[in-house]
């Protein structure tokens, strides 16, 4: 059992073999980290990616059809070669990461189009570029209607702590 202390969740023990996540060519933008925690948040859609080697690197992550209904993304034989994966692919877990606005997380986009893979046999995960160009590295959590419908509740709850 290892422990580590989170700027965000406090102290986790965690079991290497069992929980750890290794990213052998880190993330885009943080190509130096490469020992991942997942971790359940209280909303059971979002999941958090939280760095071993940089406690205060959390990324906020799910699973790609709870943004997109029938995701689909193509990925290349050699992402899929490099993570150990072949036939059938049941061991196969796909993440995306999430941008959530501070002032605005109604405005919560997902990057559609660099998935994240996991092996989850291995723990072995790689983010990859998918081969399908009709997915966004931003592409909206709520429809249009939603953002609108939560910017106004939020504008209106802001006016009312102002009075």
């Amino acid at each position: 059992m290892c422990r580590f202390t989170s700027r965000y969740f406090g102290e986790l023990n965690y079991r290497p073999d069992e929980e750890m996540l290794t990213f052998p060519r880190g993330l885009a933008g943080f190509e130096n980290n490469h020992s991942w925690l997942l971790i359940s948040g209280k909303d059971e859609g979002i999941r958090w990616l939280q760095n071993i080697e940089d406690p205060a690197l959390v990324l906020p992550v799910t699973a790609p059809d709870a943004v997109e209904a029938g995701y689909a993304a193509r990925i290349s034989d050699d992402d899929l070669q490099a993570l150990g994966v072949s036939g059938d692919n049941a061991s196969l877990a796909m993440l995306v990461v999430l941008t959530i606005p501070r002032d605005a997380p109604w405005n919560t986009t997902a990057n559609l189009r660099a998935p994240i893979l996991v092996n989850a046999g291995t723990r072995q995960a790689i983010q990859v570029i998918a081969l399908d160009e009709k997915y966004s590295v931003r592409h909206p959590v709520l429809s249009r209607s939603g953002r609108r419908l939560n910017a106004r509740r939020a504008e209106k709850q802001k006016q009312a702590a102002n009075f």
